[in-house]
């Protein structure tokens, strides 16, 4: 089972307000998003975390610098003994229901591929860039977490009580994320014997958890030592239960068939019907009907009620079972979008020939995944809301076990 152990924190001053310096994770902004970031702070964490492409090939230097200025000068303090970070968000689910849900930041531990303890819950699609192990390798730092959940039972009861507040900000869409801290030995001790007693499923970050192994791997061999802190990356681990959680589906869109197309190799699959012109609230129509819906070019679209003869042996899951449906399906190419405005706004736009609106993954399903060691298509699940990144950073030369 894996090590899940406190460090010290490194934190922006009380000086600094976290609504101003922590930002949305790295692979969800714009360059864009990245300049009005940089406008409301300059020392938002995006001047680290997302290094300027007009720096050329010294951004990450340049990042490692930054971070290390700001140690200096005292924009990020780290804590005097090893901690860990209780993280709390309270936010409007879907359904209008008020919603709080509590994980805790600390270092799990870097297994090997296949080692078990921690997880894959999906397969992953490639990624070519070397971004986050370029930075990870400049800045020895972690500086946002990978998100893990925890088969642990009763973890959420460890979490409950309070810590010592030390910051919170609201985010874009009105979610309040509070973070405390949490130094008493035995409080610690009791979370990290919960968490290393079951294994963590990565719910969100394995690229970010995959470029740690690497990251390992090279300073075991660059040092001969497995006690160094590239042994642990920062993560988020909440318990994996329905009331600590909130997930989406990622719908699909498909390129190179027209709707009409799909239309016809998908109708011996699924019994359809008229879906009417495509909006949010066919996110919660899609799930009262127990079916998926075809987007075409001129924004309606089609129910697709699964035939369930044609799915024997198929895993219960609609990403498996369009997977299952566009076997049929010469010459397409699929990509991922969460959000219904977001794929009716691509189809209608041309940008893609159709889209596939899914039903989220039950809580259920993804319990089955991981006590059964099986994968999920890759994109099956939206964890929500999005950690913030600069409010824990794990810091540069902090040894594992220290």
């Amino acid at each position: 089972m894996p090590r899940f152990e406190p460090f010290p924190a490194l934190r922006y001053s009380p000086e600094e307000s976290l609504d101003l310096v922590a930002a949305p994770p790295y692979d969800v902004i714009s360059e864009r998003d990245v300049k009005d970031l940089l406008a409301l702070d300059r020392h938002n964490i995006v001047a680290i975390d997302v290094p300027s492409e007009a720096d050329g090939e010294g951004r990450y230097d340049n990042a490692a610098r930054r971070l290390q200025d700001w140690i200096r000068d005292g924009v990020l303090v780290a804590d005097d003994v090893p901690t860990f970070t209780l993280y709390r968000m309270r936010f409007t689910d879907e359904s209008g229901a008020e919603r709080e849900t509590v994980g805790v930041l600390g270092g799990l531990e870097v297994v090997d591929e296949g080692a078990g303890g921690v997880l894959p819950h999906e397969q992953t699609t490639p990624k070519a860039k070397t971004d986050r192990l370029d930075l990870t390798r400049s800045t020895r730092a972690n500086l946002s977490p990978v998100w893990g959940l925890s088969l642990a039972a009763g973890l959420t009861d460890l979490l409950t009580e309070p810590g010592e507040p030390v910051g919170q900000c609201i985010d874009e869409h009105g979610v309040s994320h509070i973070v405390e801290r949490v130094a008493s030995p035995d409080r610690i001790a009791a979370i990290s014997a919960a968490i290393g007693a079951q294994p963590v499923v990565i719910a969100d970050g394995h690229h970010r958890y995959a470029i740690s192994r690497t990251y390992r791997n090279e300073q075991r061999i660059a040092t001969g030592r497995t006690d160094l802190a590239s042994e642990l990356t920062l993560t988020y681990v909440g318990e994996l239960v329905e009331e600590q959680l909130s997930v989406a589906a990622i719908h699909r869109l498909i390129s190179g068939v027209p709707d009409w197309a799909l239309l016809e190799s998908f109708a011996p699959l699924f019994e359809m019907s008229p879906a009417g012109i495509v909006g949010a609230g066919h996110a919660r129509e899609v799930v009262e009907r127990g079916a998926l819906c075809l987007v075409h070019s001129d924004g309606h679209g089609t129910f697709m009620q699964p035939r369930p003869a044609c799915f024997e042996g198929v895993r219960d899951l609609d990403s498996a079972r369009l997977e299952h449906a566009l076997a049929r399906v010469p010459g397409f190419e699929l990509s991922y979008q969460h959000g219904v405005t977001n794929i009716v706004a691509a189809v209608t736009s041309g940008q893609s020939s159709a889209g596939v609106l899914l039903r989220p993954v039950s809580v259920a399903e993804i319990r089955r995944t991981a006590d059964e060691g099986l994968l999920m298509p890759p994109k099956s699940t939206f964890f929500s809301p999005k950690l913030r990144t600069g409010l824990v950073i794990r810091p540069p030369d902090v040894w594992a076990g220290d």
